[in-house]
């Protein structure tokens, strides 16, 4: 009877605790309160990464906090107001429209559209438009047929809104303000051309599309597993709330703070339970132990010592050094354990050698490390015919590249990091961490690896077939000529979405070239070698690091500096906009003075206005073909911005990208009509009818089309 108390008791207490801790869990105030407090404004309802009314901070992310005015919901973003018209949660997108031009078109400040780049970026579906205030009255009679006049009130100043993408030049001249405003490109091409003071109000009113950042993944994986969204405040970091009847939700967020949210009290209830429970444990096991030694003494007095293995305590050989004492007394055994001291510092000073510095461990094969493959060392050795020297493909800023092929019939790229490097291994993980994370069809594809404990550091890519940009250019591949302008152009494009998504995806890429530029057989970009990436902390406004990169592309305020920033890649994109024009290097000390810095070569010519020509590759048309004259004007007004030495007079990599696409949109919309009108004239000549008069009756033509 006496024994079995001490059991009784002891499990008695720890069901009272784990009830209590259970019922902690049950009242988790913060699981609940952002279940049921949704922000409901007009015919929007919506939660995380949403906050505000009487929705919990808690229960949103920073940055998305929402204002119901009436039925409008309002948010703040880069201290722009906006209109919220719809949220698609499915999509992490919503569409918006600046407060100040909705649905008006004269706000009381003129002010560019902004965003916060950590949080949101445009959606494929976006174009800029400009709206032009106090312009001239001469300059009307040159503003085209693509913009429309109108006038703000309480102002005797003429305004213009220009639907045609890219700057235009008399608008900017006869004008002293301007600005643009980012909206949908479907309802822009609905007006057909027909530009008027009601038609810029629809398309303001319609507002723009903003893909939102708050730890998405993460919110799927804790709304998946039957918990809530929300966010640490005092942290800084995303937090998952559980429900009481959710041990998926608790798997998930092990060792997490939101497990330990909610259940302070019972957990402290825990903490003095158990402390209760050991003294009166102690007491009972002390008090047993001494009836045991007072029998044992009474015992001895009729018995001499025995050698038998009955005795409750006992000592046990232990293989791996330790000694271990077993206890038993009821329904509980206790191990104490004495170290051998000798063992014990040999584990110590194993665990402090570097996991990648033994060369013969063996791979982690068949698993995963970031989501990516894990290959053997042999696997990848067998693929590139054991590394053969006629296989290389190049060199890369961390080592060699070999074309290889998987069992699987998959032609890929074996970057073999420099031979015993292992010093590199940081940017072998920091590789590895960034790209297998990033998906976009303008991004090379990350295969796998090999372990960090293989006999080499080695990334599998998909592999490329046509070579870079830089081959094409100015390389081995260049007397073919491939590169028209109209690929050029698209190249621009695609690379500026490309890094347009690492910078949404706080990536700063820090090694943007032509060489790192590949192209596919259909010329399409895969922008690669993210050796040199970094990930671009959020709110951060620069990162402070030695300056890294190629010659010709390093951004001045970062060589000097060591401030690096997204501006950064937009100065090297600014060089290879002008390398697409030029087909000239980056740096070469054959061309005299400063001009063997081509970006200063090109600041410099564009800056005297009619030495700009001296820049354009001749083979492109420049001369010839009036569309392509014009539209490398455009560029190569987008290079300068972007080549500019203070980092705020530069676009960010949206707006550059937004900018591009205005202008590919404008040149192959011309090259159509351009098309359309050769065919009317043949028509015309194969029915014995006069072609058109003057080039004034194809406008008219052209217009009424649109």
């Amino acid at each position: 009877m006496d024994s079995q108390f001490p059991s009784s008791f002891f499990f008695s207490i720890l069901f009272i605790i784990s009830m209590e801790i259970r019922s902690s869990w049950s009242q988790n105030p913060q699981f609940q309160n952002c279940v049921n407090e949704t922000i409901q404004c007009g015919n929007i309802n919506i939660g995380y990464p949403f906050y505000g009314q009487n929705r919990p901070s808690y229960c949103g992310h920073p940055g998305f906090e929402l204002y119901c005015n009436g039925k409008n919901l309002e948010i703040t973003i880069d201290s722009i107001k906006h209109y919220v018209l719809s949220v698609d949660t499915a999509a992490t997108t919503l569409t918006v429209a600046r407060e100040d031009y909705w649905p008006g078109h004269c706000p009381a400040s003129l002010v560019n559209t902004t965003i916060d780049f950590s949080l949101f970026s445009y959606t494929n579906e976006d174009e800029n438009i400009t709206i032009y205030y106090n312009c001239s009255s001469s300059t009307s009679s040159s503003a085209g047929w693509q913009s429309s006049q109108f006038m703000c009130p309480g102002s005797t100043a003429t305004g213009y809104f220009s639907a045609a993408s890219g700057s235009n030049g008399n608008l900017e001249a006869g004008c002293s303000s301007s600005v643009f405003v980012p909206v949908y490109k479907s309802v822009v091409a609905k007006m057909d051309g027909q530009v008027n003071q009601g038609t810029l109000m629809a398309i303001l009113s319609s507002g723009f599309g903003l893909q939102w950042f708050a730890d998405n993944n993460r919110c799927d994986d804790c709304q998946k597993s039957g918990g809530e969204c929300g966010y640490d405040w005092n942290n800084g970091e995303f937090q998952c709330y559980c429900s009481s009847d959710s041990s998926r939700c608790r798997q998930t967020v092990s060792g997490s703070k939101s497990k330990k949210t909610g259940v302070g009290v019972g957990i402290a209830t825990g903490v003095v339970g158990i402390i209760a429970l050991l003294g009166c444990w102690s007491f009972f096991i002390l008090r047993r132990r001494k009836r045991l030694i007072s029998h044992a003494k009474s015992k001895d007095l009729h018995s001499t010592p025995s050698n038998s293995n009955t005795d409750s305590n006992r000592d046990l050989p232990s293989s791996n050094g330790f000694t271990t004492t077993q206890t038993t007394s009821g329904f509980f055994t206790t191990t104490h354990t004495t170290t051998d001291f000798t063992t014990a510092h040999t584990t110590s000073y194993s665990q402090n050698i570097p996991s990648y510095a033994s060369s013969k461990l063996k791979p982690e094969k068949g698993s995963n490390y970031f989501g990516v493959q894990v290959f053997s060392y042999t696997e990848l050795e067998e693929a590139t015919n054991n590394f053969d020297k006629s296989r290389e493909l190049g060199d890369g800023g961390f080592g060699a590249v070999y074309y290889g092929e998987l069992p699987d019939g998959r032609a890929v790229a074996v970057k073999r990091l420099y031979e015993n490097n292992y010093k590199r291994v940081g940017q072998f993980m920091n590789e590895i961490e960034i790209i297998a994370r990033l998906c976009h069809k303008n991004l090379v594809t990350l295969y796998g690896c090999t372990s960090k404990r293989s006999q080499e550091l080695i990334l599998v890519y998909e592999y490329i077939s046509n070579g870079t940009v830089a081959d094409h250019l100015h390389g081995k591949r260049s007397e073919l000529q491939l590169l028209t302008w109209p690929i050029r152009l698209n190249v621009a494009v695609q690379t500026a979405d490309a890094l347009a998504y690492l910078h949404a995806s706080d990536v700063i890429h820090r090694d943007v070239k032509t060489t790192n530029i590949l192209l596919d057989g259909n010329f399409q970009v895969k922008v690669a070698d993210f050796g040199l990436s970094r990930l671009f902390p959020n709110h951060a406004t620069h990162v402070s690091t030695a300056p890294q990169g190629s010659p010709g592309y390093v951004d001045p305020e970062y060589y000097n500096l060591f401030r690096l920033t997204e501006k950064s890649d937009v100065y090297s994109f600014g060089v290879v906009l002008i390398e697409l024009i030029s087909s000239k290097e980056a740096m070469d000390t054959s061309r005299r003075g400063m001009d063997a810095n081509l970006a200063c070569m090109a600041v410099d010519r564009i800056q005297k206005n009619k030495e700009f020509h001296e820049l354009v590759d001749p083979r492109l048309g420049f001369e010839e073909d009036y569309n392509v004259q014009e539209t490398i004007k455009l560029v190569l007004e987008l290079a300068f911005q972007c080549l500019q030495q203070e980092r705020d007079l530069r676009p960010s990599m949206m707006e550059a990208f937004l900018v591009l696409k205005g202008i590919q949109k404008r040149f192959s919309s011309q090259q159509k009509q351009v098309m359309v009108d050769i065919k009317d004239e043949d028509l015309a000549l194969l029915k014995n009818v006069p072609p058109p008069l003057s080039p004034e009756t194809r406008v008219v033509i052209s217009k009424g089309r649109r």
